[in-house]
């Protein structure tokens, strides 16, 4: 560690990183009046999420490199390493920096499909560098916790499927000449051409200098680049009957769940999309799907796009289109949006000069609303208390109504201004800016919004400190941007846990549920699952389990069940005497609740025999056996393991 010192370049890292958050914070609070028109708004966005998320990994090692610093002047023979990674870093950081600066600044109407391409590059390249880098870093000699590793390789995961991304898209355009000054960085890769560089989906070593890039008059670059459409949940607070167990870790099939994943679906955002309903060129659900001459369906923006670029050919089968007619396909649009339905999904619209994109292909005018929402937001920075309470009451009406005005009210920077309200002293301001983001957060691109306008610590105080209401629903909030895997990090690292535990407890019955449900998304992240413990998670279950109104099985059983596979977990259950209780509930549970029972009891005696010698003294055995023959088919898969271990101890 002494030679880390030597090389230290973390303050400059958190500065960065620090400035590249700042950055994006600033876009969303200037609403329209951000010079870009939001072509590239959904792509920064993720990146800035995925860089800040690498601040714990910074301050660790800044941390560390303070304890070392009085050892430091007497070994330097690591520094030069640490130095290189350092300063590598420092590099690729700044070209993100560089990057977003230049992508905020696009506009649609003033460059050319070749700029997009070049820019679309670039974040391919930021991507890949960084995923890299990540990976090469010198974990074990910076000595870095569990914890920050499992948030590192989050983040590496994140940055290797947004680089195939952007390979894909690349390689689905027409083919432009590329900006000079990237073109050249390309020609001094050994082995690599542009179109092998985008099939491979890899990036060059070397970032190109942004700022050089103009576009043909010597403007500054911008165009239409497609976002990528985000499926938005319909609610945000689905019961905890809703919440599909195949989150939770299976304890018989750990090792074998990435293999079992059905090959005709693709996963987004914790719901499996079938394949057909998938564009080929985007790889996203299709709102507008169109057949072309050969029989192949697009959605219909990204194919006439490829049709005007001057293509004649089909993308996927590469067979020469005979005409380019685009034939809508209603019975695939009908099956989507009854697909939609049936998983409480809407298709995503977006806004474009004053008009909303149904998910039918027409638009709506929404110049009038976009007017009169402005004047609203514009009143939640009023010196009046009266004007600020009134704008922001109204605002959780309109948010409330539709996905329209949810999508309108962020687009007119009220989220950073909404999160400055949640330290209210009024309280109703407060009750009504907490449930205001609470429902600008079920539109899924409205998330990230949320987060890098820092809103997670003023949630939590209301959480802590707020009225039932306001503590109901900042725990509805929480559940409701968790669902993203970085922010489950974030939320963790926050404080947020303890308050959550404490309103599992203490709280309304409304507001238990909720707590429930945030904590269960939440301790899907094996990092946060020690947090859970340590804040008295398991007493607040098993008083759950054994209350006499049963209203909270279902949910005590489905967060120990997450909690179960955690070491900690395990001692904290078993110390606080829960085996009885879950073999009672064999006998008499509902046939979820013994399902999950069952699975519990699995993963706390797997190779612990003290605990499976317990679960014979108790009498196990004939609850498991008939529940082996007569339960659900997961059910039957636990029992008939346990009954099968239960066996092996008795012949040793």
């Amino acid at each position: 560690m002494a030679g880390e010192v030597a090389g230290d370049r973390t303050p400059e890292l958190l500065a960065i990183v620090h400035d590249i958050a700042g950055m994006c914070v600033g876009a969303v609070g200037t609403g329209s009046s951000i010079a870009g028109d939001g072509t590239f708004r959904k792509d920064c966005t993720d990146l800035v999420r995925r860089i800040s998320l690498l601040t714990h990994l910074f301050e660790e090692i800044k941390e560390l490199n303070k304890v070392a610093d009085s050892a430091s002047s007497s070994s330097s023979e690591s520094g030069g390493g640490a130095a290189s990674w350092s300063f590598d870093v420092v590099v690729a950081l700044q070209s993100a920096k560089r990057l977003l600066s230049v992508a905020r600044n696009f506009r649609s109407n003033c460059s050319s499909d070749g700029a997009a391409k070049t820019i679309i590059f670039q974040f391919q390249s930021v991507t890949w560098k960084l995923e890299k880098l990540l990976s090469n870093l010198p974990y074990d000699h910076l000595e870095i916790s569990e914890e920050v590793r499992e948030q590192v390789d989050l983040v590496r995961t994140q940055l290797r499927r947004a680089t195939d991304k952007y390979g894909f898209m690349i390689s689905q355009m027409p083919s432009y000449k590329l900006s000079e000054p990237l073109a050249q960085e390309i020609s001094q890769v050994p082995g690599r051409t542009t179109s092998g560089l985008h099939k491979q989906h890899s990036c060059p070593e070397n970032l190109s200098e942004l700022d050089k890039i103009r576009t043909n008059d010597g403007g500054e670059v911008c165009s239409r680049h497609q976002g990528v459409s985000r499926l938005e949940r319909a609610r945000s607070i689905p019961t905890m009957s809703e919440i599909s167990l195949t989150n939770v870790t299976d304890t018989e099939s750990e090792e074998n769940s990435e293999s079992k994943s059905p090959p005709e679906v693709k996963k987004s955002e914790g719901v499996l999309i079938p394949e057909d309903f998938l564009c080929p060129i985007s790889l996203e659900l299709m709102r507008d799907p169109v057949i072309v001459s050969t029989g192949q369906t697009y959605e219909r923006s990204y194919i006439q796009r490829w049709i005007d670029c001057g293509n004649t050919t089909c993308p996927k089968t590469q067979q020469k289109l005979q005409h380019l007619t685009l034939t809508p396909n209603y019975v695939l649009r009908s099956l989507i949006s009854q697909w939609c339905i049936e998983h409480n999904i809407e298709q995503p619209t977006g806004l474009t000069n004053g008009k909303i994109k149904k998910s039918d292909g027409s638009f709506r005018d929404v110049t009038g609303d976009i007017a009169a929402i402005e004047v609203l937001v514009r009143k939640l920075s009023s010196r009046s208390v009266e004007d600020r309470r009134a704008a922001v009451t109204e605002i959780r009406s309109l948010s409330k109504r539709s996905t329209d005005n949810r999508i309108l009210i962020a687009e007119a920077g009220a989220i950073p201004l909404l999160v400055n309200l949640l330290t209210s002293e009024d309280v109703l301001t407060q009750d009504n800016a907490v449930t205001s983001i609470l429902n600008l957060s079920i539109y899924e691109n409205n998330k990230g919004l949320i987060m890098l306008a820092g809103a997670i610590p003023s949630i939590v105080q209301v959480l802590r400190a707020g009225t039932m209401e306001a503590r109901e629903n900042a725990a509805a909030t929480l559940f409701s941007l968790s669902l993203a895997d970085e922010n489950k990090i974030i939320i963790g690292a926050s404080g947020a846990i303890p308050a959550l535990v404490e309103l599992l407890q203490n709280g309304s019955p409304r507001g238990k549920k909720d707590a429930a449900t945030a904590l269960f998304n939440l301790c899907i992240y094996q990092g946060n699952k020690g947090r859970a413990i340590r804040a008295g998670i398991i007493t607040a279950l098993l008083k759950m389990l054994t209350d006499s109104s049963k209203s909270m099985v279902d949910e005590a059983l489905t967060i120990m069940s997450v909690l179960a596979s955690h070491q900690e977990a395990k001692v904290a259950i078993v110390k606080a005497s829960t085996i009885p209780v879950l073999i009672d509930l064999l006998r008499t549970g509902l046939p979820r609740n013994k399902e999950n029972a069952a699975a519990i009891l699995l993963a706390l005696c797997k190779r612990d025999t003290e605990n499976l010698a317990s679960l014979s003294r108790l009498g196990a055995v004939i609850p498991l056996t008939e529940l082996s023959r007569s339960g659900t088919e997961r059910a039957k898969r636990k029992a008939t393991s346990l009954l099968e271990h239960l066996r092996k101890l008795q012949q040793v």
